[in-house]
């Protein structure tokens, strides 16, 4: 029964994207496979064929009902809650650009909520784009936890300079949040 059912889950399943479909079949197979031992369980394996196993999987599937998973309307991550509510989910942590760094870091924070974590994508983004493009690359770099010596090499400047940068740049963000700014002026205030 196995290589019809997986035929026909296919089937059931052939609007879902080709990635999401492999992982949805295997889906099917499992809870048509839980399907068929409650049959067997109840003497009644005379009645077990593949394509009702496949297409009562497959509605399974569709309507959010997974093997070995509770159904909790309440659950963002929960598949059910997702269909009800019409709530997407999206990784914090993906982003197009390779070099923004910065923003791995910001969501490995495990003490930030998902607000928090949000609007600092969302302000520190728009703080850097107001930064000289050159300014913008040290700070990134600065972000991502490098030692000043080693952006130092990196910028072609001395290790004083790179400190003196990180000054201004805490002041900068300072005066972007609109939080009191420390003694020294910044160049970008």
């Amino acid at each position: 029964m196995l290589p019809r059912i997986r035929r026909q889950a296919a089937y059931y399943l052939r609007r879902l994207s080709k990635k999401d479909r492999a992982d949805a079949v295997q889906e099917v197979v499992s809870s048509a496979f839980v399907s068929y031992v409650r049959l067997v369980e109840r003497g009644k394996s005379d009645v077990a064929y593949a394509g009702p196993l496949a297409r009562y999987a497959a509605c399974q599937y569709l309507r959010g009902r997974r093997v070995g998973s509770s159904m909790n309307v309440s659950d963002l991550t929960s598949n059910l809650c997702r269909q009800k509510n019409g709530v997407s989910l999206e990784q914090l942590d993906h982003f197009d650009n390779p070099t923004d760094e910065w923003q791995q870091i910001v969501v490995e924070d495990r003490h930030s909520g998902p607000a928090e974590v949000a609007g600092t994508r969302i302000d520190f983004g728009d703080w850097l784009e107001s930064l000289p493009e050159r300014t913008r690359h040290v700070a990134e770099t600065l972000a991502t936890g490098e030692a000043t010596s080693h952006v130092a090499r990196m910028f072609g400047c001395s290790a004083s300079r790179v400190s003196q940068l990180r000054r201004e740049l805490h002041q900068a963000w300072c005066v972007f949040q609109g939080e009191v700014v420390p003694a020294t002026s910044s160049a970008w205030a």
